[in-house]
């Protein structure tokens, strides 16, 4: 049995199919990294202007 899985390479991608899921994962991570930075942006928007001064 240990020969055959270590025969068996499993799913093996084109190039095309590897260069389609790296396209994928990059705008996966633009997307992700927009709405972190929306969030980020409308925290402080809805905290005011305080939030950005420092306390005295």
């Amino acid at each position: 049995m240990d020969d055959e899985r270590s025969s068996d390479k499993g799913i093996v991608l084109t190039e095309e199919q590897k260069r389609r899921r790296r396209a994928r994962s990059i705008a996966i991570a633009l997307v992700l990294a927009a709405l972190v930075l929306l969030v980020y942006i409308v925290t402080i928007v809805k905290l005011g202007p305080g939030a950005i001064q420092p306390p005295r």
